[in-house]
C-alpha cells in the first residue's frame, strides 16, 4: 500500500522528439517523500490502459491523484472511473482540471489548482488528521448542492531552489532510452530550470505556472543535470516555456556548464528576439545541439494577431545566428489562425521553407482552455478535448468551425513540409526543381476550401 500514487495517462504510439517523463508529477513525487509519504508513479507512455488499471489497483493507493491536459481529459476521466472505490480520495491536477476544473469534479473527489507539491502535501496531511481537507488552499471540489468550490488561491512558489528534484527513479529510463535510440539514434530526457512566462501570446495557456517567472540558479539547475548525466543520457531537453528568458540566467548556466566540464549536449525552446551572438555562443560551446522557436507565421500582421512580439525579420536573424555558431534550429508554425487568409498562409509556407531550419513543425490553432484564442472562439467550439486523429500524414485536427476545411489546413501542412525538405536536401538547385512544383501546389491550396 501506497500513500499516493500519481498516474499520467498519456498512450502514445508516434515517433515525436518530444516524448518525455513527466516532471510535473516527479516533482510531486519527490516533495510528498521529503516530507514522509510512500509514493509511486505510473507513467502510461509505453502502457496499454488496462495494464495501467491492474498496476494501479494492486499498489492500493490510499490517494490516486491523476494529471490531465488537453489531449488527456478522455483517458484521466476513463482512469478515475476504472479505480473508483480503489483509493480514499482521487485528485485531478495539471492544466485542464486547473482551467476547468468542473469538467472533472463528476469523477473527482478534489482537482488542485496551479503548482501542486505544496498542495498534495496538504491533503494528504489533512487525511492524516481526518479533518480539513476541503479548507487546503488551491483545490476545488463540489458541495452536496452540486455547486463548485474553489478554496483561496494558493501563493506560487518564489524559491523553486527549495523544491527536491523530480523523482527520477521512479522513470523508466530504459524505456525512454530505448525508443529514442530506435526512432532518433540519440537518447534525451528534460529537465526544468525555471517557471512561469510573462508574455501574453494570444493562444498561449500558463495555467499552472503563471506568467511570474521564477528561475532556479545555475548551481542547482547543473547539480541536476549531472545526475541526467548519470543516469546515460546523451542530451537533455530544457522543457522551459522560453530558455533563456534573460540573458544573465543564461549566461550564468552555460558558465556553469562549462566551469563543471560536463559532458552532454542539451536543447530547448527560446524566442527569437532573446538571442543574439554572444549568448549564442556560449550556448554552444556548453553542449546545445539545437534551438527550437516557436515562429508561428511568416507574415508580420498575423504575427500582431497572435500577440508574438516579434518579426520576421527577428525570426530569420535569430535562425541565422544560432547557425553561425554551429547550433542547429528548429522551428513552430500555425496555419490556419483566426484571421489569416490564403496570402498570409503561403506566406508562412514560403517563410519557413526559405530557412536552413534542421527541424520544421506546422500545427493548427488550438484554443486552450483560458486563452485569449479560446475566449474569441468559444462559441465555435467543436470539440473539447483532441484526440489522435487517423491520418497517417498530420497529427491534427481542429477543435472549432474554422473559416478553412481540415482537409485545406492538412494539404497546407503536407505542402509546406515538402517544400522545407525540397530545399534542405537540393540546396542551390532547388529553383530548378522546386519553385514550379510551389506554384502548381500554391494554386491548389488557394482553391481548395
Amino acid at each position: 500500500m501506497v500513500d499516493l500514487l500519481l498516474i499520467y495517462p498519456y498512450y502514445n504510439d508516434n515517433n515525436s522528439i518530444f516524448k518525455f517523463p513527466p516532471l510535473g508529477v516527479g516533482y510531486i513525487a519527490s516533495y510528498v517523500k521529503k516530507h514522509g509519504y510512500s509514493v509511486s508513479i505510473i507513467d502510461c507512455t509505453f502502457m496499454r490502459e488496462q495494464d495501467a488499471v491492474s498496476k494501479a489497483r494492486s499498489m492500493k493507493p490510499r490517494v490516486i491523484g491523476i494529471y490531465s491536459m488537453l489531449s488527456m481529459k478522455d483517458t484521466a476521466i476513463r482512469l478515475a472511473k476504472a479505480l473508483k472505490g480503489q483509493a480514499e480520495l482521487t485528485i485531478a491536477g495539471g492544466p485542464l482540471p486547473t482551467s476547468l476544473p468542473e469538467s472533472f469534479l463528476d469523477d473527482f473527489d478534489i482537482v488542485v489548482l496551479r503548482e501542486g507539491e505544496e498542495t498534495v502535501l496538504e491533503i494528504l496531511a489533512a487525511l492524516d488528521r481526518g479533518r480539513g481537507i476541503f479548507e487546503v488552499e488551491g483545490i476545488a471540489y463540489r458541495n452536496p448542492d452540486g455547486s463548485t468550490v474553489k478554496t483561496p488561491t494558493r501563493e506560487l512558489n518564489p524559491s523553486l531552489d527549495s523544491l527536491p528534484f523530480p523523482e527520477r527513479e521512479m522513470y523508466d529510463h530504459e524505456r525512454y532510452k530505448s525508443y529514442y535510440r530506435r526512432h532518433h539514434g540519440y537518447t534525451i530526457t528534460s529537465i526544468m530550470t525555471s517557471r512561469g512566462c510573462p508574455f501574453d501570446c494570444d493562444f498561449c495557456s500558463r495555467p499552472v505556472f503563471g506568467n511570474v517567472f521564477r528561475s532556479r540558479s545555475a548551481a542547482n539547475v547543473v547539480d541536476e543535470m549531472e545526475i541526467i548525466k548519470e543516469f546515460g543520457y546523451d542530451r537533455i531537453w530544457i522543457a522551459d516555456d522560453i530558455f533563456p528568458l534573460t540573458k544573465k540566467i543564461g549566461l550564468e548556466i552555460c558558465d556553469e556548464i562549462t566551469k563543471r566540464k560536463l559532458d552532454i549536449s542539451w536543447e530547448c525552446l527560446c524566442r527569437s528576439d532573446l538571442l543574439d551572438l554572444e549568448i549564442a555562443s556560449k550556448m554552444k560551446a556548453s553542449g546545445c545541439h539545437r534551438v527550437f522557436f516557436g515562429l508561428e507565421s511568416g507574415n508580420n500582421e498575423v504575427l500582431r494577431l497572435m500577440r508574438k512580439r516579434i518579426t520576421t525579420n527577428q525570426a530569420r536573424e535569430a535562425v541565422e545566428t544560432v547557425n553561425s555558431v554551429g547550433i542547429r534550429a528548429g522551428a513552430f508554425f500555425i496555419l490556419g489562425y483566426p484571421g489569416e487568409s490564403n496570402d498570409t498562409m503561403l506566406d508562412t509556407m514560403r517563410f519557413a521553407s526559405s530557412l536552413p531550419l534542421d527541424y520544421l513543425s506546422f500545427t493548427v490553432p488550438y484554443p486552450l482552455p483560458g486563452t485569449a484564442l479560446f475566449e474569441r472562439l468559444k462559441d465555435r467550439i467543436l470539440v473539447d478535448e483532441w484526440k489522435k486523429p487517423r491520418s497517417a500524414f498530420v497529427d491534427h485536427v481542429l477543435l472549432y468551425r474554422s473559416e478553412f476545411s481540415m482537409g485545406k489546413l492538412r494539404f497546407g501542412i503536407i505542402m509546406a513540409t515538402s517544400q522545407h525538405l525540397l530545399r534542405k536536401h537540393l540546396g542551390p538547385g532547388y529553383p530548378l526543381v522546386g519553385k514550379p512544383i510551389d506554384v502548381i501546389t500554391g494554386r491548389v491550396f488557394t482553391a481548395l476550401r
